[in-house]
């Protein structure tokens, strides 16, 4: 790590770790918050933020529907926060692995079973988050749960899941030393004592909006990189996850990894400038339009799916449908992909009745049979997929 790249800031210093040829520098970030200038720019971007926020606060707590709209919610920011670590799968490739057929005739290419248990993983770990939130804050605590899901069995997964680092790590090129690194996080014991301020800082109350406190939070967490691996992956779950712990959302609506992974490159660069040069202005700017930019996204997802609800609801009414389907079509938004087991098993009916609902639905095209199999069929609610991609 070059030190003339490390300007004098108050987001942190740089301490020179061993001695002779095999010394290191490593950034210390300071504890929170820093000293910010709000000028006019940034007032107007935070209010902007904060509107967007509570309009679509407001269609969580308004809509009991939305909540059958948190799962594909979830999903796809598994995808998209998946995609920035260079994991690649589509959404139809992981509803299809959580229902026990990773690869299906006419979706293609299929990505690696590899890949996309890693964002079957981060989906596990974000549910999971969300559902010890009743029982436990977002604390150093429960990041070590959330990464103990995120790194069960897959790549990294030796990498001592649900422990902080006990050696030294950094981030570069693929086989770089730590003099080559472009970024050295602190040595251990200087990282537990970042962990700590950290976790203090989101438990104390300041004068900051909760939302320039949440970039300041995960910038910070990025700086510490607290784990070997997956870094990345947890420290945007826990956007998701101290936005309803703050009450700001009442059930997780916003993410911004697709906003992230559309500005990759200038989403690192800030991250870095804030390390290098202090940038706290521009970052947190980058962040707040993030919330802009995904609070109006999520707004016209849940609505088109609402919508798209309301309109199977009419047809199923025209059709002169029994109870059974309108139940069947609500469990679509929690799960797009249906076989005659899962509803036999959900809803406790025989396979001919399972089997008969799904083929009526077929046939008022609101799903379509994709094994192309006489057996063991797989019927999929596409529209929900197109909403969501």
């Amino acid at each position: 790590m070059n030190p003339n790249q490390f300007q004098s800031s108050a987001a942190g210093t740089l301490q020179k770790i061993g001695k002779g040829n095999t010394a290191y520098w490593a950034f210390i970030p300071a504890p929170l918050p820093p000293t910010l200038q709000f000028d006019t720019d940034l007032v107007r971007t935070l209010s902007g933020a904060d509107r967007a926020l509570g309009k679509l606060s407001g269609l969580g707590s308004t809509s009991s529907s939305n909540i059958l709209f948190v799962r594909p919610f979830i999903r796809r920011e598994a995808i998209l926060s998946s995609r920035i670590e260079g994991t690649r799968t589509d959404l139809s490739t992981l509803y299809a692995y959580e229902a026990g057929q990773l690869y299906l005739p006419g979706f293609t290419p299929n990505a690696p079973e590899a890949d996309t248990r890693e964002v079957y993983n981060y989906v596990t770990a974000l549910e999971y988050g969300l559902k010890r939130l009743n029982t436990l804050p977002v604390s150093l605590r429960l990041t070590k749960e959330l990464h103990t899901r995120l790194m069960d069995g897959v790549r990294g997964g030796q990498a001592t899941p649900g422990q902080f680092r006990h050696s030294q790590n950094w981030i570069g090129e693929p086989n770089c030393t730590l003099n080559e690194a472009t970024f050295v996080p602190p040595p251990v014991p200087q990282m537990h004592e970042a962990l700590n301020d950290w976790e203090m800082y989101i438990h104390t109350d300041d004068d900051l909006p909760p939302l320039v406190r949440l970039a300041l939070i995960h910038y910070q967490f990025e700086a510490i990189h607290p784990f070997l691996d997956g870094n990345g992956r947890i420290g945007r779950l826990l956007n998701a996850l101290l936005l309803v712990n703050w009450d700001l959302l009442p059930i997780p609506l916003l993410y911004l990894s697709a906003y992230f992974e559309e500005n990759r490159t200038r989403y690192y660069e800030l991250l870095t400038a804030v390390s290098q040069h202090g940038a706290w202005h521009e970052w947190i700017l980058f962040f707040l339009r993030g919330v802009i930019e995904q609070a109006a996204d999520a707004n016209h997802r849940a609505q088109d799916l609402y919508n798209l609800q309301n309109q199977w609801q009419k047809t199923l009414r025209v059709a002169r449908s029994t109870s059974l389907m309108s139940s069947v079509v609500n469990v679509l938004f929690e799960m797009p992909f249906q076989s005659a087991k899962d509803i036999r098993q959900r809803f406790n009916v025989s396979h001919q009745t399972a089997i008969k609902t799904l083929r009526k639905l077929e046939s008022l095209e609101i799903l379509k049979e994709v094994t192309g199999k006489n057996r063991n069929q797989l019927f999929l609610a596409s529209s929900i997929l197109q909403i969501l991609t």
